[in-house]
């Protein structure tokens, strides 16, 4: 596997104290004029480590889910609202935390 490059990873919180609706992500997507489709896992969920041949931006819509880097043993956990830009060949596993997760994913 290769190993991650998280020099071009990138994560946005959302600040805002009000939660984002699942529209209103819909409105930035396509004001970005990327497409994107909605997925959802059930709570505890796992992904063992991988990675994708593709750059994906990932938007937390609903829950929460945990990203775990294997090569720097970091942890990012992603809340309603935000966003994660994960570059192609980035090698990372995932944990759905308890509530489950509902997310849209784009591809630039």
């Amino acid at each position: 596997m290769p190993k991650a490059n998280l020099s071009k990873l990138n994560i946005i919180h959302w600040t805002n104290s009000k939660v984002p609706t699942e529209e209103a992500i819909a409105q930035i997507l396509h004001a970005e004029n990327l497409s994107y489709y909605p997925w959802s896992n059930s709570p505890n969920d796992l992904y063992a480590p991988h990675f994708h041949t593709h750059d994906k931006i990932l938007y937390v819509v609903r829950g929460s889910i945990t990203f775990i880097f294997p090569d720097t043993d970091e942890n990012i956990t992603l809340h309603a609202g935000d966003r994660l830009e994960l570059p192609k060949n980035t090698v990372h596993s995932a944990v759905v935390n308890s509530q489950g997760v509902t997310c849209f994913e784009a591809h630039p």
